[in-house]
């Protein structure tokens, strides 16, 4: 294969200095499209809070250009606040939408979900505010199943939205609750 194939960037883990790039990718779906329901941009401060919070054992992911240029990211939060969800993550994906549909989030997932198995994670939840055929089939691609869809739940740009969720289990059915390890554990920062 010649250098000239090769993709124009990469997937590290995310560091601290990526969360105003990460932010900016976010905010601009928050704005502009119905995909993120935050309907104002959100502060950088709130977010590098979250970072700080959930990044060592939440995996967050980057895609960046040679130029270290946050690209796109993926990231993996709680499910919900109560303790026995413990075991079940949401995951999302957002690309910056001048990159779309060069394998960016495909390349993302592709280190993201891995890592959530090695963590010991049992479920990986996705949501998406439909319609989004190009998500829908992203998430299916990786395995995951629509499970159900919350008709009209979000009000964004004067219209109600539904949003569907798909799900993959990350562990055999049934398994018994593991122990979950830290990021750095199953993917270092220098990789």
């Amino acid at each position: 294969m010649s250098d000239a194939a090769a993709p124009a960037w990469r997937v590290r883990r995310a560091t601290a200095a990526d969360v105003p790039g990460i932010l900016a990718i976010s905010n601009e779906a928050a704005v502009h499209t119905a995909a993120n329901f935050a309907v104002e941009p959100e502060t950088l401060a709130s977010w590098e809070e979250s970072f700080r919070e959930t990044a060592a054992l939440y995996p967050w992911l980057v895609a960046v250009d040679d130029r270290e240029h946050v690209l796109a990211f993926a990231k993996a939060s709680p499910w919900k606040g109560r303790c026995a969800y413990e075991y079940s993550v949401e995951i999302t994906v957002y690309v910056r939408p001048e990159t779309h549909r060069r394998g960016i989030g495909r390349g993302l997932y592709e280190r993201l979900i891995p890592t959530l198995r090695r963590q010991g994670y049992h479920s990986a939840i996705a949501g998406i505010a439909l319609p989004n055929d190009a998500s829908v089939r992203l998430h299916e691609a990786f395995g995951l199943v629509h499970v159900g869809t919350f008709q009209q739940v979000g009000w964004k740009f004067d219209r109600w939205h539904d949003v569907g969720y798909w799900q993959i289990l990350l562990a055999e059915p049934g398994a018994t609750r593991p122990h979950l390890r830290p990021v750095d554990d199953v993917f270092p920062v220098d990789q």
